[in-house]
């Protein structure tokens, strides 16, 4: 972001403070409860959503070198993310064009060509159909050009690799993030590395786990053995970019900074900044790296979760910290995840018919808007 508006943003947050009051949205929000277990509305979502916007697949430093592979989940279809020996990523499914066979079966590596386990199809790693045997006698009339892999359109910025799940759409990176491009740029985060990762199945509905995180209203209760004493008590702020959401979360130390030289201010040595993008990445900015989180939905009920440490080139060989500094946001992060089941467990009850949202949980209410928005458009 730009020196002016990390200003606005201390000063927001500052003059909520010294007037004892929160960030407030006018009005309180009834958000249906059906809306996080209905399996109907989860595939509505499935289609309207994750089927049909583009999503950061894998970060730049899983594949920074020629032949570089991750094999990923695109919205429920088989990819790989690759490196060509140009340079150039690429998106292609992990699906062979004879018989259909899964051609990739480790999670990453390094390789410059694919050959099917089937019947030893073997293609480039940017998707061209190099030979296939006695190809010429069983397929007459085919040319190797035109059955190459099935690819998806994807981009390389801000150290991701951006994947669209639809192979007839286009892929503007500056449409899709909606101003969110000079805070992304600012991050730099194509000069950083996964220090430290892991994946887990958590069995609460997508929504409800990105809601945990977009407000403060939880610190100090659900986080005091944790990071709660050292965060604002139900302070924070948010921005919408488009479907993209903005959060600032003060800790106590900015409280300090009225008695320090303005232009020494930094928001990132007294905040964390979540950015919300919509739908299934978010980016938690600390003072020295950043946390990718990752939900892919499985069912109306499960979601798989990736964090993902993300740690400056230079200083990637500093693995305790990182490790150290890892385990501190998976451990708050199971924090919330744990209540987000004991929400999804008792959703079906009949207990509640709906959630609310209060004034000073705004994101939260956004945020659903944004996803009704895409469901009735």
């Amino acid at each position: 972001m730009d020196r002016k508006t990390e200003l606005d943003l201390i000063d927001e947050l500052l003059a909520l403070k010294s007037a004892k009051t929160a960030f407030l949205d006018e009005d309180v929000r009834h958000n249906p409860m059906d809306h996080y277990t209905s399996p109907v509305r989860f595939e509505h979502e499935r289609e309207r959503i994750f089927r049909t916007l583009p999503v950061a697949a894998a970060h730049s430093s899983e594949i920074s070198g020629p032949g570089d592979f991750v094999r990923r989940d695109i919205a429920g279809s088989p990819a790989i993310i690759t490196r060509d020996k140009n340079g150039q990523p690429h998106a292609l499914f992990n699906v062979c064009r004879h018989r259909g066979a899964r051609l990739v079966q480790d999670e990453k590596g390094c390789k410059h060509r694919f050959t099917c386990p089937y019947h030893a199809w073997t293609y480039a790693n940017s998707g061209e159909l190099l030979a296939a045997p006695h190809f010429a006698q069983g397929f007459p009339g085919l040319d190797k050009s035109d059955i190459g892999l099935a690819r998806l359109p994807c981009a390389e910025r801000f150290g991701f690799v951006w994947v669209s799940p639809r192979q007839d759409a286009g892929l503007d990176l500056d449409v899709l993030l909606d101003g969110l491009t000079p805070d992304l740029e600012a991050l730099k985060l194509d000069d950083m590395v996964i220090a430290a990762q892991e994946t887990n199945v958590r069995q609460a509905n997508w929504k409800i786990l990105i809601e945990g995180g977009i407000e403060a209203y939880h610190f100090r209760v659900a986080h005091r053995h944790t990071i709660g004493p050292h965060f604002e008590d139900n302070l924070s702020s948010y921005r919408s970019f488009g479907p993209h959401l903005r959060s600032v979360l003060p800790r106590t130390s900015m409280s300090k900074l009225s008695e320090t030289n303005r232009e020494d201010w930094c928001l990132r040595d007294h905040a964390n900044i979540l950015y919300t993008l919509f739908p299934s990445s978010q980016l938690l900015v600390m003072q020295d790296h950043i946390v990718w989180i990752k939900t892919e939905p499985v069912s109306a009920d499960a979601t798989r979760v990736t964090l993902a440490t993300l740690a400056p080139r230079a200083q990637a060989d500093e693995t305790a910290h990182w490790h150290r500094n890892h385990v501190i946001t998976s451990t708050t992060l199971a924090e919330d995840f744990v209540i987000g089941e004991g929400i999804q467990a008792g959703a079906p009850s009949g207990a509640n018919r709906h959630v609310l949202f209060g004034r000073f949980e705004g994101a939260l209410g956004t945020f659903n808007r944004t996803v009704e928005g895409y469901l009735d458009p």
